[in-house]
């Protein structure tokens, strides 16, 4: 329930998921949400071996991995504004795979400090030490997380790519879906750049 609650509110993850949708697709997008949860749940076994405790403590080490996730979101939608007028129709894409799309949106969510700070901070919560095997109850719980966090970026993902498909009716509406995308994504990295952590230490 609380994990439904948290995702229900659309964040950063979300608007690169639809900024990616926007700009290359369906297969894009999806491929990004994928590879985004499967970026997180690399953040939850961090936090199961007890290494997502270390970000929450180091100021640098949050800033310098929060800095590289921001500037890479920056660097896609540059690229993304940059090619749109590249995309003739919602289904032709440079990356026909989604190898790419799959590769951008894992280094997106395995270079959120965000992510490991509240894994690190809410997971251990939901945990019975009585039962033992802690690590293991992290790990089941932030499957469990991310599996919601990915039904829930799927969805946005298909939403904003039907939106590209009335928008493919026309070159000029296209390409300006495409930029729209690309200025998605580096408002998320701005915003990334920008965030303080909670606990302010």
């Amino acid at each position: 329930m609380t994990a439904a609650l948290i995702i229900a509110i659309p964040g950063p993850g979300v608007l690169f998921v639809v900024g990616r949708a926007l700009s290359s697709g369906r297969r894009a997008g999806l491929a990004s949400a994928l590879g985004q949860e499967a970026g997180g749940f690399v953040l939850v076994i961090a936090v199961a071996l007890g290494i997502g405790s270390l970000m929450e403590r180091s100021v640098l080490l949050f800033t310098v991995v929060k800095l590289i996730g921001a500037a890479y979101l920056i660097v896609l939608g540059i690229q993304a504004i940059a090619r749109r007028h590249a995309h003739v129709s919602p289904r032709t894409t440079p990356d026909p795979r989604g190898t790419r799309a799959l590769r951008d949106g894992f280094l997106v969510g395995v270079t959120n400090p965000k992510g490991a700070v509240f894994f690190a901070a809410v997971l251990p919560q939901f945990t019975d030490r009585s039962h033992g095997h802690l690590s293991l109850q992290i790990l089941l719980l932030g499957a469990v997380f991310v599996l919601i966090a990915l039904v829930a970026d799927a969805a946005w993902s298909l939403l904003a790519a039907g939106a590209r498909t009335w928008f493919a009716g026309s070159p000029r509406r296209l390409a300006r879906i495409n930029g729209a995308g690309g200025c998605a994504m580096i408002a998320v990295g701005a915003t990334v750049a920008c965030t303080a952590r909670q606990n302010g230490t």
